[in-house]
């Protein structure tokens, strides 16, 4: 049994394909139309979904779309009414492409497709909640769905058990933290729906004495939050209501000046506003989470949702809540609602047994040596072709121990946004110069952001000093966890200003080369562990195919590129 997940016309369009239950497929539009954030009828990757499984949109069973466009049309229009004549340009703005594509999406499928069963809507928030629940590995847990807003819902609070999820508590729009995170992105110069991860890293340069930060308690004054764990904002201090903008005069008042260029120098004011905005956001979820466990009694936990995707909080969540055990969706914000609709489909609606636990993340194309070879020569390529991964794998290590980066280029694509070491930039975090050359010489991208330590799962305990949390999330880069400060100066370019690092855990039944590579470098430099980024610069989505490594290769300073068994050095010939 096929069935299709679509999500499209907001931000992150995807598709997905379950096969019998399990994922099979699934892809990111952007990565083939080269849009960062593309939001546009998702036809490329469907068209990877299909071919993957050799199959035809007729032998589709079931397909499975991820919201309720009419219940968000409901919800745009009252939004409008309610703030008229202030919201007339924004009105006049968003309409059209309502009329034109949003509310015509099930024509869209049926043409664009030649779909010719039924199409199932499935409510933003259960999408969401379907695709961290039902590929958990857990029977029964608690659920938590954080983000800015799908249809009416910002914030849902349920429980799942089997195939079964029931939502208990829900907060509306426009009371939203992922609002509220989004807003203060803008007025920090940065891109909402894009950079909100920005933020995040930035905090850490922040004030985090909640009593010698100023911003704090003035975004406090936005935000109240309740003894059940539910929050209500100002909206006097927000202008989303009925303009295309997030924040009024009152909250630029409130945070001591304008809006922050983009060209704008990052102040010391900047980063205690991010600090401010993250001890904020945490207070509210650690609160959410506690109500949700008095309504659940569950102590395994499942979370998506845009919110999700903030990895500083994640790694708290075990220390500030009662749960022990926590699942998150690795693409947790829009681009996983294809999968989650899908997942709500297959198991909820049609009550199929649930059979699969999604442990990795790569669903994307993959390219065959074959076809890696004969791009090189069409394009006059100078190369080395290793027979063995093995030795691949240690003339690699060598090579960045040497403190060389390379662009490592293998297997399938991942799903979502972290690269999980497939499409990675790998570098040496040994080197304290690294961190700086990558960010400004191959990213292209600000000095403040950090990068991923990858680290086995057998190593866990020689890195971190937590002890006793469920550390599965941080299998898909989702979880900032402490350092022993033994590590801080032996790992300079991965250990964060803060002594933290948004880790990577590995297994070798996951992804054996990269596991493989982690534990050569180890032999060479007497630590086994890797900075890893995604391979792509600034403003780019992640590389998909052959081509878009080459490019990447070409158009920055990095040192070689891997395509699967082969190897390219820059300038030179090998």
């Amino acid at each position: 049994m096929y069935t299709l997940g679509i999500s499209c016309y907001f931000h992150d369009s995807s598709a997905a394909l379950l096969k019998d239950g399990v994922i099979v497929a699934a892809v990111d539009e952007e990565r083939f139309t080269r849009v960062k954030h593309d939001s546009r009828f998702p036809t490329n990757a469907i068209d990877f979904c299909l071919k993957s499984e050799n199959i035809g949109i007729n032998q589709i069973d079931h397909l499975g779309f991820y919201e309720k466009p009419l219940l968000k049309f409901e919800r745009v229009m009252a939004q409008h009414v309610n703030s008229f004549p202030k919201s007339y340009l924004a009105f006049l703005g968003s309409i059209p492409s309502w009329i034109t594509k949003k509310m015509r999406i099930q024509g869209t499928i049926k043409k664009k497709l030649k779909y010719k069963k039924d199409i199932m809507f499935i409510p933003h928030h259960l999408s969401h909640a379907a695709s961290s629940f039902i590929f958990s590995p857990f029977k029964k847990s608690a659920i938590l769905v954080v983000d800015g807003v799908g249809e009416w819902s910002t914030t849902s609070l349920g429980i799942g058990n089997n195939n079964n999820i029931k939502f208990i508590k829900e907060i509306k729009f426009p009371n939203s933290i992922g609002l509220l995170y989004s807003a203060i992105t803008s007025y920090l110069g940065f891109r909402v729906n894009n950079s909100e991860f920005k933020v995040m890293g930035l905090a850490a340069y922040g004030e985090q004495n909640k009593n010698k930060n100023i911003y704090y308690y003035k975004l406090k004054k936005i935000i109240s939050i309740n003894i059940d764990g539910s929050y209500t904002l100002d909206m006097n201090y927000f202008t989303f209501m009925y303009k295309t903008s997030m924040i009024s005069n009152k909250m630029i008042n409130l945070l001591d000046g304008p809006v922050r260029g983009n060209k704008d120098p990052i102040t010391q004011k900047h980063k205690d506003i991010a600090a401010a905005t993250q001890m904020v956001s945490e207070e509210i979820i650690f609160g959410l989470l506690k109500e949700l466990y008095a309504l659940t009694k569950c102590d395994t936990l499942t979370y998506s949702g845009g919110l999700a995707l903030n990895s500083v909080i994640n790694g708290k969540i075990q220390q500030n809540s009662p749960f022990k055990k926590l699942w998150i969706q690795p693409n947790a914000g829009d681009g996983g609602g294809s999968v989650g609709a899908a997942a709500y489909v297959y198991s909820c609606i049609q009550k199929n047994k649930r059979v699969y636990v999604q442990n990795n993340n790569y669903f994307g194309p993959k390219f065959s040596s074959d076809q890696v070879e004969t791009f090189l020569n069409k394009k006059k390529i100078s190369f080395v072709k290793y027979k063995s991964k093995s030795d691949l794998i240690k003339i690699v290590a060598k090579h960045i121990y040497d403190n060389k980066i390379i662009a490592w280029f293998q297997g399938k694509m991942e799903y979502g946004p972290r690269a999980l070491g497939n499409r990675s930039i790998l570098a040496n975090p040994l080197n304290k110069k690294i961190k700086d050359i990558v960010n400004s010489k191959i990213k292209f991208r600000e000095n403040f952001r950090p990068f991923a330590p990858v680290i086995r799962f057998k190593d866990i305990k020689k890195f971190i000093s937590q002890s006793n949390i469920d550390t599965t999330p941080a299998k898909f880069m989702l979880m900032v966890l402490k350092f022993k400060k033994k590590w801080h100066h032996l790992l300079p370019s991965v250990v964060h200003v803060d002594g933290t690092g948004r880790f990577q855990i590995i297994d070798r039944n996951i992804n054996q080369n990269y596991y493989d590579l982690i534990t050569e470098f180890g032999k060479i430099s007497g630590i086994p562990i890797l900075l890893n980024t995604s391979l792509n610069i600034k403003g780019e989505p992640i590389c998909c195919s052959i081509d878009d490594a080459y490019n990447f290769f070409v158009k920055t300073d990095i040192d070689y590129l891997v395509l699967e068994n082969f190897l390219i050095k820059k300038n030179k010939i090998i």
